[in-house]
């Protein structure tokens, strides 16, 4: 089967006929690429040719843009850039850039021909409900905004979908990307980050104007967001959201136990990626964890984020070798 067909199948939960897809979802840290150079990686190696070479599926994903050139940025990394509504209206003509996106859509059209034959699915991530509003209140304004400015949330949600919807319009007269991302990050290891009431009154109305059109045109939806999400799958679900990443083991995500509850739920991820820094028999330990999951359909398994940089590309050789192994394992038994 192809790339593309793979990770087709895995969303449908239908089973490929040799294996599941090998992907790093997130890609990997500039500091681990660094370390891995030093170590025998090739310099010369374009990025998008690292993930081959390394024995993984390719894979291709565009994130829309929705500040424009000149947006004033925040004086300190999650400070605020606007805190009202009037400087919201001052900022403005610097958001949802009606031609930001222009060089996305030029490489997919680029692109259409090999990912139609299968070479590789191809997805696109959005700034999410969440997501945001806190790149313009910053970390702490954005979450007093919520009872702070209700009205100024609900218009910057508004906002947002509707560019959002123009812009994916474009997406669909070029192709069809096999599955999407709302970069979110609403939960940390203690679970999420807003109320279920906040959820329902802000994102919820936020998402059911998004998520019909996208389905309806056949790309599956699903959240990023770190941290432990298993209280939020349902919030999640009555959105229309059909799957989760990236389910990361330090926060306590059991994924075992969310297939069993969500049969039907898609997730990505899952990984834990500090079984790498140890050794190969951790790692096995993971894979074995997650294979009764894995042979489920609808799990495509990753990195429960990015690799870090200390883990040696030797060692990362190894965990690629046991992905192959066990994706392969996973459609056979």
């Amino acid at each position: 089967m192809t790339n593309r067909e793979r990770v087709q199948a895995v969303l449908s939960f239908e089973k490929p006929d040799d294996r599941l897809p090998m992907i790093e979802w997130a890609s990997w840290w500039d500091k681990t690429i660094r370390a891995w150079q030093e170590q025998g990686l090739s310099r010369e190696l374009p990025w998008h040719e690292i993930a081959p070479t390394l024995g993984l599926d390719q894979h291709i994903q565009y994130w829309l843009p929705h500040r424009g050139p000149g947006c004033p940025g925040p004086k300190f990394n999650g400070g605020p850039i606007m805190e009202d509504e009037e400087s919201y209206e001052a900022i403005l003509p610097f958001l949802y850039p009606e031609h930001g996106p222009d060089g996305q859509l030029e490489d997919m059209r680029r692109r259409k021909a090999e990912h139609d034959a299968g070479a590789y699915p191809i997805w696109f991530s959005l700034d999410g409900g969440f997501w945001f509003p806190r790149t313009l209140f910053g970390i702490e304004g954005h979450l007093y905004s919520f009872y702070d400015y209700p009205e100024l949330y609900h218009r910057i949600l508004d906002d947002l979908a509707d560019y959002q919807l123009r812009q994916m319009e474009r997406i669909y007269e070029i192709l069809t990307p096999d599955f999407m991302t709302f970069g979110e990050d609403m939960s940390y290891n203690n679970g999420p980050m807003l109320s279920e009431a906040c959820f329902d009154e802000f994102l919820l109305p936020y998402y059911k104007k998004v998520v019909p059109f996208i389905r309806e045109h056949g790309t599956k939806v699903i959240v990023d967001t770190d941290g432990d999400v298993t209280k939020m799958i349902p919030w999640l679900r009555r959105a229309g959201i059909e799957g989760v990443l990236p389910l990361e083991r330090q926060a306590g995500v059991d994924l075992p136990a969310l297939r069993e509850a969500y049969p039907d739920f898609l997730f990505i991820g899952a990984f834990d990626k500090m079984t790498m820094r140890r050794d190969a028999e951790a790692m096995r330990g993971e894979f074995e964890r997650l294979l009764p999951v894995m042979k489920t359909g609808g799990f495509i398994p990753s990195v429960d984020h990015q690799t870090p940089p200390d883990v040696p590309l030797e060692r990362y050789r190894v965990y690629v070798a046991m992905l192959e192994e066990y994706a392969s394992r996973a459609v056979r038994e």
